[in-house]
């Protein structure tokens, strides 16, 4: 990995470590120190923000163990979760005060679970290996930060109507009606206990592989957050899990579907 790289990533990076330690001069410590571990690093890396991403969080989160208490951000109006390279940085002042002082109380993991899976939209799966904790213990980790942070979960109506509109275009087979509620650029990942994790990217090709599926599924709040859920017919619990993520403009950019038995059953689900 080389200058470039780290210089690319490096906005992300400052706005994942202030969000964390709540200081922007313990945010560029961080990140320096990542750049030190970097520089001394062997081999290729495939994919360099997310392997610095990870590298940054992991320090972070030692320093947070080593000290649980830290400073307040500003307060300032919070940003969009999920932000293009440009506004990336912005997030580093996007928490207020309030919730930056909620964020100070949390267990050093559920306040990395909660940053980086909640604003910066980072699966789970990815949250996990950093944390170096089960998908379900992490899910857990960020459901607790979540009802902390947020209180009593309100779920968004637009958002929760256009998940219901998903899935009815699924089961009714309207191709075209499946990529309108899709980001261009959406991806599909899922994830069960028998076989490796899928990702399919592109809205008609999530569009074709959801037509005349979702049957049974139904909106629901999977560990406070809006997602849906499969229970067939009869059954004592439920088939899987969906996490859905939305781009700025309204449109599902991310779904994330577990079939894993233990996240499954050891997932909230709240039926809307």
């Amino acid at each position: 990995m080389d200058a470039d790289d780290f210089e690319t990533a490096r906005p992300r990076l400052l706005a994942v470590a202030t969000r964390m330690l709540g200081s922007a001069a313990d945010a560029e410590d961080a990140v320096q120190e990542a750049w030190l571990r970097t520089d001394r690093a062997e081999g290729t890396v495939d994919n360099p923000t997310a392997w610095l991403t990870t590298v940054v969080s992991r320090i972070c989160l030692d320093r947070l163990r080593a000290r649980r208490d830290t400073a307040p951000l500003d307060d300032v109006e919070p940003a969009d979760p999920a932000p293009g390279p440009d506004t990336q940085a912005e997030l580093a002042e996007s928490v207020g005060a309030a919730l930056g002082a909620v964020l100070d109380d949390l267990a050093p993991a559920e306040r990395v679970a909660f940053v980086l899976h909640d604003v910066f939209a980072v699966p789970f799966d990815d949250v996990a290996a950093i944390l170096r904790k089960s998908p379900a213990g992490t899910r857990q980790l960020a459901s607790r930060a979540r009802r902390r942070v947020a209180g009593a979960p309100r779920p968004d109506a637009a958002r929760a109507d256009a998940i219901r509109a998903f899935l009815a275009a699924s089961r009714d087979g309207d191709f075209t009606a499946l990529v309108d509620l899709l980001d261009p650029d959406a991806v599909f990942r899922t994830h069960a206990d028998d076989a490796p994790s899928t990702v399919l990217s592109g809205a008609p090709a999530i569009a074709e592989a959801f037509l005349f599926k979702a049957k049974t599924a139904l909106v629901a709040l999977v560990d406070g957050l809006l997602g849906y859920t499969v229970r067939l017919p009869g059954a004592p619990g439920y088939l899987l899990l969906g996490d859905v993520t939305f781009s700025p403009d309204g449109r599902i950019a991310a779904l994330d579907v577990t079939l894993r038995a233990d996240e499954v059953a050891g997932s909230e689900v709240v039926p809307l």
